[in-house]
Parts: C-alpha cells; structure tokens; sequence
C-alpha cells in the first residue's frame, strides 16, 4: 500500500493529518453560487472567520473570484483589490489562522503569499490558467493544492466527455505532480475536482474510485459542498443541500478523503468525528 503523507509544512508549522481536517470557505465575492455577497464588509469577514475556527475548521480558504459554473472572471487589480481588504482585517484579528487562497494567479499568489504570510495556494486550474504558477509556487515552497478540471469555468460544464475517466484523471495528476516535484514543490494536496468539468454521474463514478488517488502518496482534498451533484439528485437547491453534503462529506472520508473544503464547518466536522468513531478498534 502506499504510505500517504501525514504532514504539511504550512509556513513552518506542520500540520497533521491524524484524522481529516476541515478547510472553511470564505468567498469574497458578490456572485458565488452559494454565498456570494454574504462576506463584504469588514464585520461579515471576521465574523465567518471566528465561526469556521470556533466550529473547528482547521483552515480558511478565501476565493475572491467566482468558479461556480460559467461565472465570468475578473482581473487580477479587482481580486487584489478584494484580497488585499479581507487579508489585512483577518491577520490583524486571526494572526495564527492557516490560510489557503483560492487563485489561479501567479502574481496574487505571490503578493498575498508575501505580504499576508498565507499558508497554501489552491487552484483550481493547476496551471493551465497561469504558467507561471507552478515556478511561483516552487519559489514560495507553500503547499499547493493541485485541482483536476476539464476546460474553464466558462465552458466546463458544456458536455463534458471522457474517454475513460479515472484513467484520464489518474495521468493528469502523475503528469503534474511529475512536475511539481522537479521543481522542488514538497507539499502537493489532489483535488478530483468534483464539480469542474463533470456531469453527475462522473461526479458519482469518481467519488466511488477515490481511493485510487492514494498511489500519488498525497492528501486528498474533496470538495463537494452544496454543490448540483447534491442538489440535482435530491430535486432541490444549493440552500436545501447541507444534508445531502453531509451524507456525501461522509462517503468522501470513507474513500480517502483528507480535507473536507465546506461551508458549513459544523456539520463537516460532524462528519469527521463519526467517521473517526466507526474506523476505531
């Protein structure tokens, strides 16, 4: 079996993963398929912060651009703008917090990675939106999550096809990480991606092969919160999905999963405890 990675170096702190973490999300943007616009002002901010910690979430990921499908994209001075504003407030309030960004930018990677001592780069597009984030990540030596998409958040959810999907998923990830690895990254996290480029029913294929991604010996980040592979099989909406997150969360774990990347930190670290009681001796 392969022996996964049990730590991360966050800035010079390890991170253990003797059971999964929760990662809270924070977006600060106005037009997030969930929350978008919930977290504008300064009091929004901190206090999202203060709940994802009191609830026990063991990180916060803050986004400041939409990925919910065909959002559009805003420039680089527009997510400083809005990253710059929520960054200052949390590490003045929140200075021991570890803090994952959502970009896809080498550039605001770098600045807030600089100038806010953030701890890990999520992207969502692994580099095909930026080509210099893979060096910029190299330089930084933060932990990078590593996400597989098909297409861009414009178009990936335009019939998405796959010739066979974990074999297409499993080379993506062997090719990149390849990558990351000659280039002296030490902390790669895989993301499946659930969600980016994916019909339901690959969402489903995937999640049932998870344990697969084990062979790349990394922590497995899942996220599926209140996401349409929820809501689309239970004929609601992203509001009424925290239960069916919750059974989804929990078979996520089941699989593999690491870090759980959620809105509702509560209910995830729930999730964990349970799932922690039932694999015990």
């Amino acid at each position: 079996m392969p022996n996964k990675r049990t730590t991360l170096n966050c800035n010079g702190r390890l991170m253990h993963f003797d059971r999964p973490l929760v990662m809270g999300i924070l977006n600060v943007t106005p037009d997030s398929f969930y929350d978008g616009g919930h977290y504008s002002t300064e009091s929004a901010i901190l206090r999202r912060c203060e709940t994802i910690l009191e609830e026990g979430g063991s990180m916060i990921d803050i986004g400041a651009v939409s990925t919910r499908p065909g959002s559009e994209q805003i420039n680089a001075e527009g997510e400083q703008k809005r990253l710059d504003f929520a960054l200052s407030l949390i590490r003045k309030r929140f200075p021991d917090a570890v803090i994952s960004l959502d970009t896809y930018r080498a550039d605001i990677a770098r600045r807030m990675v600089t100038a806010y001592g953030v701890d890990m780069i999520n992207d969502i597009s692994a580099g095909t939106m930026d080509a210099r984030m893979f060096e910029t990540v190299a330089a930084l030596q933060v932990p990078y999550v590593l996400m597989h998409m098909q297409g861009t958040p414009e178009t990936m959810q335009a019939n998405p096809v796959y010739h066979h999907l974990m074999t297409n998923i499993l080379e993506f990830f062997s090719d990149n990480i390849f990558r990351l690895r000659s280039m002296g990254v030490k902390d790669i996290i895989v993301d499946p991606g659930f969600g980016f480029g994916k019909t339901v029913a690959h969402n489903y294929a995937l999640l049932r092969q998870m344990q697969q991604l084990e062979i790349f010996e990394c922590p497995v980040l899942v996220g599926v919160s209140r996401k349409s592979m929820i809501y689309k099989i239970l004929e609601t909406d992203a509001q009424h999905a925290l239960n069916g997150t919750g059974v989804v969360n929990t078979l996520a774990l089941m699989h593999g999963a690491d870090i759980l990347r959620v809105h509702d930190v509560k209910e995830a670290v729930e999730c964990v405890k349970i799932v922690q009681m039932y694999r015990s001796p």
